[in-house]
C-alpha cells in the first residue's frame, strides 16, 4: 500500500505531491495522463505567473519547470501517459497505461488534482450551421502555442474568460484580426488586468450583455450574428450585428473534471461543481483530498499552488498521525457571495483558515462578514469585488474559539452611500 497517490500533475498535483514529500511521506505516486508534467501551464507561454508564490513574473512553462525541477531527489514516483479510470471507497486507484497495462493500487491517502475542462458549443447550444472554425479558446491556444498552427485570420470571441482574453492578444500578435469579444453577462468573467492588457491595449471592443445568436457557413465559418440580450438573457430584436469572420472562439466557462470524484461517491457542491471539502482540503470520503481547478475554478495559478500546498501537508498529517476528522462547522453563503470553499471547518482547526469565494455582481464598496449562531467573528470592508476575481477571507481560528458545531454564514453586502 502506497502512502499517497496524486492524480494529475498540473500545478496543483505537482505542488501537493512535493509538499507531502516535504512533510514526511516516502512512497508517493504522481499520475499524469499527458506525456508531460505541468498540465495546462505548458501551453500558457504568456507571462504573469508566479508573482505571489515566487515573487517574480514567469511564463506558464517556467512556472511549471520550477516545480518539476524540485521533484529531483524527492523519491516521488512519476507516471506519465497514464489514465486513472476508477477510485474505490477503500482508496484503491485503478489506472491504465501502455507500459503497465491495467493496474490497481491502494493508498493510505489520495489527492485529486485533475484540473478542469472547457465548455463547448454543445454545452451552450448556439444555433446555426456546423462549419469548421468553431473552437474553444484553450484548443486554439494549444494549436498556436504548442503545435504552431494558426487557427484563423478574422476572429470573434464569445465569452470573456481569461483564456479567451489572452488569446485575443495572442492572435492579434500573430497577425489575425480580432473583431470583437462578446459577453452575455453585464460584467466580464475575466481578470481586469487581462481586459486592460489584452483588449484595451489592442483596440479590441468588449460588448457586455451580448451573445452570438447564429453561426453561418458551409465548410468554414463565414459569419456570426451578435445580438444584445436583456436582463432575462434573451436576445433583443433589432440589435443584430453581423461579423464576417472565419473563426469563432468560445471562452464560456470551465468545468472541474470530477467524473472520478462522483463515481467514488464523494459529495459534490452544485455551485462550484467540485468536491465539498473541510479546511484541510479533505473530501467527504475519508483520506481523499482535493485541490486546484478540480475543486474550484481559480483565476490565478498562485492561488492553486497555495491551496495545493495545504492539501499536501494535510494528506501527510493524515497518513502519519492516523487521526480521523472530528466534528465540523458548516459554511453557508448569503448576500452577494455565490459559494465558499471550504464548505466545512473543523472544530479543532488551528491557525488561519483561508476561505475562497466569488461574488455574483460587481460591488464597488462592500462588507464581508463571517458569523456564527450568536456572534459575528469577522466584519471587514472591501472595495472593487467582481465576479471574475476570486476573493479570499483569512479566518484566524482563535477568533472563533472552542465552540460547538454550528452553521457559519459568509455574508457579502454592498454598501450604498
Amino acid at each position: 500500500m502506497r502512502d499517497l497517490i496524486v492524480i494529475g500533475a498540473g500545478p496543483a498535483g505537482l505542488a501537493a505531491a512535493e509538499e507531502a514529500s516535504r512533510n514526511g511521506l516516502k512512497d508517493i505516486l504522481l499520475i499524469e495522463r499527458d506525456d508531460y508534467l505541468g498540465g495546462i501551464l505548458n501551453q500558457c507561454i504568456h507571462n504573469g505567473f508566479g508573482l505571489h508564490h515566487f515573487k517574480e513574473e514567469l511564463t506558464g512553462p517556467e512556472y511549471a519547470s520550477r516545480f518539476i525541477d524540485q521533484l529531483e531527489g524527492t523519491g516521488i514516483n512519476v507516471m506519465t501517459g497514464c489514465m486513472v479510470i476508477d477510485i474505490d471507497e477503500d482508496r484503491t486507484v485503478t489506472y491504465v497505461s501502455k507500459e503497465h497495462g491495467l493496474v490497481s493500487e491502494q493508498a493510505k491517502a489520495i489527492i485529486l488534482s485533475m484540473g478542469c475542462r472547457e465548455r463547448t458549443r454543445g454545452a451552450i447550444g448556439i444555433p446555426g450551421t456546423r462549419p469548421a472554425g468553431v473552437l474553444t479558446a484553450g484548443a486554439a491556444q494549444r494549436y498556436v502555442n504548442i503545435d504552431g498552427f494558426m487557427v484563423g485570420k478574422r476572429v470573434v470571441i464569445l465569452g470573456s474568460g481569461d483564456i479567451g482574453l489572452i488569446m485575443a492578444r495572442r492572435l492579434t500578435l500573430e497577425g489575425a484580426e480580432v473583431l470583437a469579444c462578446v459577453e452575455v453577462m453585464p460584467y466580464s468573467s475575466g481578470l481586469q488586468r487581462n481586459i486592460s492588457q489584452c483588449l484595451n491595449d489592442f483596440g479590441i471592443p468588449l460588448y457586455l450583455s451580448h451573445t452570438v445568436t447564429e453561426i453561418r457557413g458551409e465548410n468554414r465559418v463565414e459569419q456570426v450574428v451578435v445580438q444584445e440580450v436583456g436582463p432575462d438573457r434573451k436576445p433583443v430584436p433589432g440589435t443584430e450585428m453581423v461579423y464576417d469572420c472565419d473563426t469563432l472562439l468560445l471562452s464560456v466557462g470551465l468545468i472541474p473534471e470530477n467524473e472520478l470524484t462522483r463515481e467514488a461517491g464523494i459529495k459534490i457542491d452544485p455551485r462550484t461543481k467540485g468536491a465539498v471539502v473541510s479546511d484541510d482540503m479533505q473530501t467527504s470520503l475519508d483520506g481523499v483530498f482535493a485541490c486546484g481547478n478540480v475543486l474550484q475554478v481559480h483565476d490565478l495559478v498562485d492561488n492553486v499552488t497555495a491551496e495545493s500546498l495545504r492539501a499536501g501537508k494535510a494528506a501527510a498529517e493524515y497518513v502519519l498521525s492516523g487521526k480521523k476528522r472530528g466534528e465540523v462547522h458548516s459554511v453557508v453563503t448569503k448576500g452577494a457571495a455565490t459559494y465558499a470553499v471550504p464548505q466545512k471547518i473543523r472544530c479543532d482547526a488551528e491557525g488561519n483558515v483561508t476561505m475562497s469565494f466569488r461574488v455574483n455582481r460587481t460591488i464597488r464598496k462592500g462588507t464581508i462578514s463571517l458569523s456564527g449562531k450568536d456572534k459575528t467573528f469577522i466584519s471587514i470592508k472591501r472595495s472593487d469585488m467582481t465576479p471574475g476575481e476570486m476573493q479570499q477571507l483569512i479566518v484566524p481560528m482563535k477568533l472563533v474559539g472552542n465552540i460547538e458545531p454550528q452553521e457559519f454564514v459568509l455574508d457579502v453586502e454592498e454598501v450604498t452611500e
